[in-house]
C-alpha cells in the first residue's frame, strides 16, 4: 500500500484514520471494526463489502 495512498484515505462511516494489514491486504477501521478489503490493488471501501471484525480480532489489537 502507497504510503500517500494511505494518507488520504478514510473510513466512508466514520471518515477516521485507516490501517494496512499487509499480512491480510485489508485496510482496517478500528473505531469502527471494519475491515475493507483489497481487490486486485484498489481498496474496495464500500461499507456493505467490509468486514466486521470481533472484539478480540487480531485485526484490532495488531497481534
Amino acid at each position: 500500500m502507497d504510503d500517500k495512498l494511505l494518507d488520504i484515505l478514510a473510513c466512508p462511516v466514520c471518515k477516521g484514520p485507516l490501517q494496512w494489514l499487509p499480512e491480510s491486504r485489508e485496510l482496517v477501521c478500528r473505531a469502527d471494526r471494519l475491515a475493507y478489503p483489497m481487490q486486485d490493488g484498489v481498496p474496495v471501501m464500500l461499507p456493505d463489502r467490509a468486514r466486521r471484525l470481533g472484539l478480540d480480532d487480531p485485526a484490532l489489537t495488531g497481534r
